[in-house]
Parts: structure tokens; sequence; C-alpha cells
């Protein structure tokens, strides 16, 4: 039997499928935005000089639009809860090499998906318990 996961209703998510990145690389990036608030991530994620920063960057600012517009949240109050990488379909290309042999190239994919967290719903909650 498949179980449903049930959805928080105070998170919004953003996935990226087949990016050309291996994932090693991308979890090496995921690692130091995961918990940080959305702000402080978009900073971090500018500054790194790191080719595969900017995918994350375009996911994660897409995650918070989608918060933002589809369910009304203030951007000040979001916070990175879940991120995590998947590796995806390996590209193979062939290269033609001297005495008519080929090499094959691979182009490692991953998938990356970011969950942000609306937090200023959770203090409301306890302010009212």
């Amino acid at each position: 039997m498949i179980k449903k996961r049930k959805k928080n209703p105070y998170e919004a998510s953003a996935l990226g499928q087949y990016i050309c990145m291996s994932a090693h690389k991308a979890r090496r990036i995921i690692d130091q935005i995961r918990g940080r608030s959305y702000e402080e991530t978009l900073m971090i994620l500018e500054l790194m000089p790191y080719r595969g920063s900017y995918p994350i960057f375009k996911l994660v600012y897409s995650a918070a639009a989608n918060a933002s517009h589809n369910m009304g949240f203030n951007e000040a109050s979001l916070v990175i809860s879940k991120a995590e990488v998947n590796e995806g379909a390996t590209m193979k290309k062939l290269k033609p090499r001297a005495r008519g042999r080929s090499y094959l190239i691979k182009r490692p994919t991953c998938h990356i998906s970011i969950v942000l967290e609306d937090i200023s719903y959770e203090e409301y909650e306890e302010y009212l318990i």
C-alpha cells in the first residue's frame, strides 16, 4: 500500500530536474544553505565561486516566488526546511578518436528539490496555545 505524504500547509517547494551537474558537486552547495533563512541563502549563493550555485539560486528564488504568489507568505519569514539532491540520468555522447575508435563522454545530471517553510505561522500557533 502506498502512503500519501501529508503536505504541510506552511510549505512551498520547487523542483529542478535534469540539471547538468553531478550530484556530488550540487550537494556541496546545498549543505551550505540547508536550514538558513531565504535572504541569507540568496547572499551566500551570489557570493559562492562555484558554477553550480546559479541553478540552485534560481530554484530557491522560484520556491520563494511560489510561496509568496500561491500561498501569500512573506519572503522575510521563509526558511529552507528541506533541500535534497538526487542523481538523474547520465547523458552519454561519443567523441571520435584516432584510428576509428570512439570515446564515451558521460554528462551527469541531478534532480534538486527545495522546500521553504514559513516560520511566522509556527510562532503564531505557539502564541495561541
